[in-house]
């Protein structure tokens, strides 16, 4: 390596080092400061307080001054007796245990201390004196020696004072154990690099602040006994310190090997090094990105750092937010449900089975199922009646042994990726179930694994029952359009066959008139036309909507219809009105009911009137008869609803269509009437801009 490249390399050491340790500092601070201003009269978080502050001051003094300066060393001794202290007065106030035995460990301690003693006047010792002496090198000898002993000593009462704990409290003191243990395992790492290899370890010390700024959290999790019923440590958080830590103490072992092949291979150490870095690049590389290992992983932080397998409230919004995914380009919801329940046993897969008419659950669809599906994949109507009944979840490897309480079909006893079906239960209807592939992990179902898919089954049931629901209810929607539609047609059927029995009638007498046969020719025509139109209505293509309003002749329609009736009844077209805006077909359809209504409750001898006018803003279409008449409370209550009549072998639709079709072009149609004196059915509409419709039937000559 080149003297540019030591100077590079020596600068960002120096640069770790002095803000690792800058970091630790202000972290230990900022605890021992948090636990002083709680003023708890327990010796112990006092001497706890004590013990942050010292190791803040002692990483604060190293960032500004280095390991090289005289009291580093000095620092580093108060430090770690100011945390065995604490251990001391721990185990002191904690069970109580026979009297030799505290003699013997206490007896340890004091040992311990007698190191840390003898360490600081070898330190203030061998500073006095010239570097190039004997003395002076057999004193670093020693320092280096000490140092390692009250580490390994240190490590000694750690486990110790572990041990002794109540085993059922031991959850409480294991993350501040755990990082005094960390911290005097780095130190006897460290010194024993330095008394084998001196001049290799500045690697070493830069890293010890980061790993000191690391063990901070653990120490503010674990630093009071009732601190741990307040604190809940995020498993995201947690997954990735691990992750962090696991990469820094690699980095660590990497660079403790490269010092070691040094003094070992010598000449070839730089040969072996390269060989050592690629084959744990590549390594890294194969292994990392496993899916398994990620499984594995996650699996054993779960189990020896939380208390519980699931983070509840984690996996609950991630649950909802996979269900309740949408836009465009979102899954169907079967798949959305099979793998918002997959996902919480880290399961590659899922198949989804809803219940059939005949009570069994057959394959209805698969989320990320590699490979082909399982032939005959369908549940019994009888094993589904069972976990109706029970709400068990099957788990498939105890079915395989005959252990299962429920007896599992044969092709999934013979799926070997098949692990847990998880029955779909909504207020004590079987939905539905989903079947798991094995997690990469393999591994037994437990209590919580069976509660956890207890309860997320039952709220995926209640998705796919609501969507079920809601497709039911279309599908009678779309019932209820066809029935509405087609009351309409049979309304207008009604009216045909009035008119055609009327034709027959006079065909009887006018048979041999030519002038007749050519009427009933036309009048044929028509009626087929009528009919052909209704059939296009009754199709599911049309849902009876208006057509776009366009300017019409109200004038030409009118006459049309008369002109159509003039053979049943007298119809008279009076007065004139503007162009409105509508469709000419839905105004025909209407004129036809009102027109046929006021002929049903008029005398043979008494015209209908078609009057067209304008008032205001509207164009109007005036349907006028002398007839019967209406009173005002059968108007209000029966006129216009549906199925309600006062002709004998009426449907009483007429009139709700008339006002329907109106509605849907934005008129609306107003009634007057009196018994005995007849009535009159205003057709209320938008009228055209002016000029509008004469320029369209210039375009149109």
């Amino acid at each position: 390596m080149g003297r540019a490249e030591a100077r590079v390399m020596d600068a960002l050491l120096q640069f770790v080092g002095d803000w690792g340790h800058a970091l630790a500092a202000v972290l230990f601070a900022a605890l021992g400061i948090f636990l002083l201003r709680r003023r708890d009269e327990a010796a112990e978080p006092r001497l706890l307080a004590v013990a942050l502050l010292l190791t803040s001051c002692w990483a604060l003094y190293v960032s500004f001054g280095g390991v090289d300066k005289p009291l580093s060393g000095i620092a580093e001794s108060i430090r770690n007796a100011a945390w065995l202290l604490l251990m001391f007065v721990m185990l002191r106030r904690g069970p109580v245990r026979p009297a030799d035995a505290m003699v013997a460990v206490a007896a340890v301690y004091a040992a311990v201390a007698g190191l840390i003693l003898l360490q600081t006047f070898t330190d203030l010792s061998w500073r006095q004196l010239s570097p190039f002496s004997d003395l002076h090198r057999a004193l670093v000898t020693c320092s280096l020696i000490l140092r390692m002993m009250t580490a390994i000593g240190s490590l000694v009462l750690v486990h110790h004072l572990y041990t002794a704990w109540p085993s059922r409290e031991r959850g409480r003191v294991a993350l501040l154990f755990g990082a005094l243990a960390a911290m005097w395992t780095y130190d006897l790492m460290l010194y024993a690099l330095c008394y084998m290899a001196p001049q290799r370890v500045q690697e070493l010390y830069a890293l010890r602040g980061l790993l000191m700024a690391l063990l901070a959290p653990a120490v503010a999790v674990g630093m009071r006994k009732d601190m741990a019923g307040r604190l809940q440590l995020s498993r995201t958080l947690t997954f990735q310190s691990l992750s962090l830590v696991a990469v820094a103490l690699y980095v660590i072992v990497l660079t403790a090997g490269a010092v070691l092949m040094d003094i070992i291979a010598g000449p070839y150490a730089r040969v072996v090094e390269i060989g050592v870095v690629f084959f744990t690049a590549v390594t890294a590389l194969v292994v990392l990105p496993s899916p398994q290992l990620r499984a594995l992983w996650k699996v054993q932080v779960a189990k020896h750092f939380f208390q519980h397998r699931y983070d509840y409230r984690t996996e609950w919004l991630r649950f909802g937010e996979t269900i309740g995914r949408a836009g465009a380009d979102a899954p169907p919801l079967g798949e959305r449900v099979a793998k918002a329940v997959a996902d919480i046993t880290d399961s590659p897969g899922a198949l989804l089975l809803l219940r059939d008419e005949g009570g069994a659950l057959s394959f209805e669809m698969q989320w990320n199922w590699t490979g082909p599906l399982p032939t005959g994949a369908v549940v019994p109507a009888s094993v589904a009646a069972i976990l109706e009944a029970s709400g068990w979840i099957l788990d498939i490897d105890k079915a395989k042994r005959g252990e299962a309480k429920i007896e599992a079909p044969d092709w999934m006893r013979d799926e070997p990726r098949a692990w847990a079906l998880v029955p779909l239960v909504h207020f004590g209807r079987l939905i539905g179930a989903i079947l798991l592939a094995r997690p990469p992990v393999d591994r037994r179902l437990d209590w919580e694994d069976f509660d956890m898919l207890r309860a997320a089954g039952r709220q995926a049931a209640t998705y796919i029952s609501e969507a079920q629901g809601q497709q039911a209810l279309d599908d009678a929607q779309r019932f209820d359009e066809f029935n509405r539609r087609f009351a309409f047609i049979m309304h207008d059927v009604k009216n045909l066959v009035s008119q055609l029995s009327l034709l027959a009638r006079n065909a009887e007498r006018h048979a041999d008139n030519p002038e007749f046969r050519a009427d009933m020719v036309l009048t044929l025509k028509e009626s087929v036309g009528r009919m052909n139109e209704m059939l296009a209505r009754l199709s599911q293509h049309n849902k009876a909507r208006a057509e776009e309003p366009r300017p019409m002749d109200l004038r030409a329609v009118a006459e049309r219809v008369a002109q159509a009736r003039l053979r049943q009844h007298a119809v008279h077209v009076t007065g004139d009105a503007p162009a409105a805006m509508a469709d000419p077909v839905r105004v025909e359809q209407i004129l036809i009911h009102l027109v046929q209504n006021a002929i049903d409750a008029s005398a043979p001898d008494s015209p209908v009137e078609l009057r067209l006018s304008r008032e205001a803003d509207d164009a109007l279409v005036e349907v006028i008869d002398r007839g019967r008449g209406m009173t005002a409370e059968y108007i209000r209550r029966e006129l216009f609803k549906p199925f309600s009549s006062s002709k004998a072998g009426g449907f009483g639709i007429g009139a709700f269509e008339a006002r329907t079709l109106a509605e849907a072009m934005g008129g609306r149609i107003e009634v007057e009437s009196k018994p005995g004196m007849g009535s009159r059915f205003t057709l209320r509409l938008v009228p055209a801009p002016e000029g509008v419709l004469k320029e369209r039937q210039g375009k149109a000559a």
